[in-house]
């Protein structure tokens, strides 16, 4: 990807969304066992995959991540995520 076209970041974004937003249990898999570079990148598209999936659990899954990865300060990201759960 250019890194300097929104564009074709958003469309990738979106995709990432759609595909992690298609089944709840396979996502939590998969964001469990995910390498800590790929988490940091998802990390961006967590309120927007909490808004779709409207799952506690998701919320449970990234807090015990955070802990696992601390340094890579998503705790205020995913308390801004849980607040996209109604």
């Amino acid at each position: 990807l250019n890194l300097n076209d929104d564009y074709e970041i958003q469309k990738s974004w979106d995709e990432i969304i759609e595909v992690l937003s298609e089944n709840e249990e396979n996502t939590i898999s998969y964001l469990e066992n995910c390498n800590k570079e790929d988490l940091y990148w998802i990390s961006e598209v967590f309120e927007d995959l909490a808004e779709s999936l409207q799952s506690k659990v998701l919320i449970n899954c990234l807090r015990k991540l955070d802990k696992k990865y601390p340094d890579l300060e998503m705790t205020n990201d995913i308390d801004i995520t849980e607040s996209y759960i109604e």
